[in-house]
């Protein structure tokens, strides 16, 4: 864990150094952000530099590289879908840019993208004997097997929870602020929980943490510039490749069930878009005043209490968490 924690500070004075020149260089470039027009409050985010993804991928890689040792076969595959997530992500942030339009990337073809990366891991995730097709129950050490049904299942929760943190980037700091907390909270419990085993998967699951502890420290040190009133926003270079790397934190260590507790305030955020939309389909009525959820929120407060609010629930819930592995 001492390795875990010192790539943590590395990756995060690496973000706060390089930082200022990447935003200087986004602006340079002229990559602003292109605010919706429904977003009345944003109105003055417009031309805000995007794109800061990269500056939390090229950190964490260094890290990644520092310590890199033998028996990384897992963190190597966390990081590679980390990096093309968010290379799946640029493309959609620079079709926006050039262009100057909201929408980048069409759906279908984002999904696209997504269903590649992923079923490649889930092919790999069931012939590899260091994960296979079994799942871990929270809090225990039993689990299930789901066999050939893995790879499915492997593909569904990559394309649930990449597009679940890309929902949830809407406000300053909000995305950064749960997704460097899940992070975390999601090492230390895999951390507890794996001192129990011995010899070549302990040290591809030690080293796993220290890449991923280190994701989490980059993106603490891009939430300082990305905090209300935020100089860089992540764009879906960023959001694409932070949900792909909780994706395979969560599916590599066979915490499936896990981060739905953890990362509950992803959950959230999606669940009040599927009930907005079926909702509003069916009367053509809206249950919320602005969807995703968080924007619902931001409509009555100011939008650094709705992520404060998100950020300490998310921590709540990852304590609770870490003190029942304990």
């Amino acid at each position: 864990m001492k390795l875990a924690l010192l790539n943590f500070v590395i990756c995060f004075l690496i973000t706060i150094i390089i930082a200022p020149f990447i935003i200087k260089w986004l602006h340079k470039l002229k990559f602003g952000q292109n605010i919706l027009i429904y977003v009345e409050k944003h109105k003055t985010k417009s031309g805000t530099a995007t794109m800061g993804g990269i500056i939390f991928i090229l950190a964490s890689f260094i890290g990644y590289f520092i310590f890199f040792r033998e028996d990384n076969i897992l963190a190597t595959i966390t990081m590679l879908s980390f990096l093309f997530f968010g290379i799946l992500g640029f493309l959609d942030d620079y079709i926006k840019i050039k262009y100057k339009q909201n929408e980048g990337l069409k759906p279908y073809q984002k999904i696209i993208g997504q269903f590649g990366i992923s079923i490649i891991i889930a092919i790999f995730v069931y012939n590899s004997e260091l994960v296979g097709s079994e799942c871990y129950i929270p809090f225990t050490n039993q689990t299930f097997s789901l066999g050939y049904w893995i790879i499915p299942f492997v593909v569904f929760v990559y394309l649930a929870i990449v597009n679940s943190v890309n929902l949830i980037d809407g406000l300053d700091g909000l995305c950064s602020g749960v997704s460097s907390s899940v992070i975390i909270i999601m090492s230390v419990i895999i951390y507890i929980f794996t001192k129990q085993f011995e010899g070549v998967y302990l040290n591809e699951i030690q080293n796993l943490i220290i890449s991923c502890m280190g994701v989490g420290g980059a993106v603490l040190g891009f939430l300082c510039f990305n905090s209300y009133p935020a100089k860089v926003f992540m764009g879906d270079t960023g959001s694409l490749a932070l949900g792909g790397l909780i994706a395979s934190l969560t599916i590599l260590t066979k915490n499936y069930l896990l981060i739905i507790i953890v990362g509950f305030m992803f959950v959230l955020t999606t669940l009040s878009v599927i009930l907005q939309v079926g909702y509003f389909k069916l009367t053509r009525k809206r249950i919320f005043k602005m969807s995703p959820l968080h924007h619902h929120f931001e409509q009555n407060n100011h939008e650094t209490k709705v992520v404060a609010i998100y950020i300490i629930l998310t921590i709540i819930i990852g304590i609770l968490s870490i003190s029942l592995y304990l």
